[in-house]
């Protein structure tokens, strides 16, 4: 069952801290997007554009693409990571714009 809020969202929405709030969200979103989908395509294009490089074992059999390619994993956790603590911060001061501290 929901409870009907007695927040008033006009005129949250008016305020600047949330005005402040929503930009400096979407300025962070649009920027980690950005660099998840370069780093996403870099692979193909580095296999693409310059394969000897890729080519070039760096341990026993393991080569340049297969460490670039094991590090999309890592680099997917370390930015969902930085956006989960960064989220939360957002959390508390959209806490603080409705409820006026």
């Amino acid at each position: 069952m929901t409870e009907k809020s007695n927040v008033n969202w006009a005129e949250i929405e008016a305020k600047p801290a949330f005005r402040n709030l929503l930009g400096r969200k979407a300025k962070f979103i649009v920027t980690a997007t950005i660099f998840f989908l370069a780093y996403s395509l870099a692979l193909p294009i580095l296999v693409g554009y310059w394969p000897d490089l890729m080519k070039k074992q760096v341990w026993g059999k393991v080569n340049v693409a297969y460490v670039f390619a094991l590090s999309q994993f890592f680099m997917a956790w370390i930015v969902a990571f930085i956006y989960v603590r960064v989220a939360a911060k957002w959390d508390k001061e959209a806490a603080d714009v409705i409820h006026g501290h």
